[in-house]
Formats: structure tokens, sequence, C-alpha cells
């Protein structure tokens, strides 16, 4: 004849709960690995622009609670600019790909940015009410 074991009901829910819990506590871990891959993936992207432009510098915007914008000037005058979830993906980001942040947007690094026809037609049409 087969052993049985009883099994007091005060210790499955405990199990339950503990497993539970572990669910919980693995959220975090989540949204650490996550937001890293983002961070790997807006490296690369950075990392890219560097290429294509001679090398790049770049600044960090917040964007409020869109994220922060990842201001990117490249050696050549060329800019872009791509967009973290976060400060801190963004900060991430910038310090995966070794770009040199500057804490705002004048001076030597303004100086860089060369603008085309495109963004001078756009910045007379919206002072002059256009598109």
């Amino acid at each position: 004849m087969a052993e049985t074991q009883q099994v007091d009901p005060s210790e499955q829910s405990g199990q339950g709960a503990a497993s539970a819990e572990g669910g919980e506590s693995r959220a975090p871990d989540r949204r650490a690995a996550r937001a890293e891959r983002r961070a790997a993936r807006l490296a690369r992207q950075i990392a890219a622009f560097a290429r294509r432009h001679g090398g790049a510098e770049g600044r960090l915007a917040h964007l409020g609670q869109a994220g922060t914008r990842i201001v990117l000037v490249g050696e050549d005058g060329g800019w872009g600019d791509l967009v973290a979830p976060t400060y801190a993906v963004a900060r991430g980001a910038a310090e995966k790909a070794g770009l040199t942040l500057h804490e705002s947007f004048d001076g030597e690094l303004a100086a860089k940015v060369r603008t085309g026809p495109y963004e001078w037609k756009r910045m007379a049409g919206i002072q002059l009410g256009g598109r």
C-alpha cells in the first residue's frame, strides 16, 4: 500500500503566495533587462551615426513623459536625434557608444551643426505662419 501524506491547506496557500511573490520580484528584473536592450539598441544607432559622420557629440534633453531626446552632432556638421524612453536609458546608451555629452546646446556644439535649405525653408515657414 502506498503511503499518503496529508497537506495542510494553510501551507498550500503559503506556497501559492510564494510563487506569486516570485513573479512580482521578476518584474523589476524584466524591466531592467528591457531597459538594457533598449540602451544597447540605441548605442548601436549612435555608433552607426558616428561612423557615418566621422565621429559625434551629443546632448540629452528631457521630453517629459515622452522620454529623453539624444541630440547627435557629427564632426562633419550632420545632425540627428533619437528618443529613449527614460533619461537613464539615454545616458546608458550614450556611455555604451562612447558619445561625448555636453551640458547645453550652445557654443562649440551648436557651431558644428550644418543646416541645409530644407531646414531654412522650414524655419522661415514656421515664422511666417506656413508649414
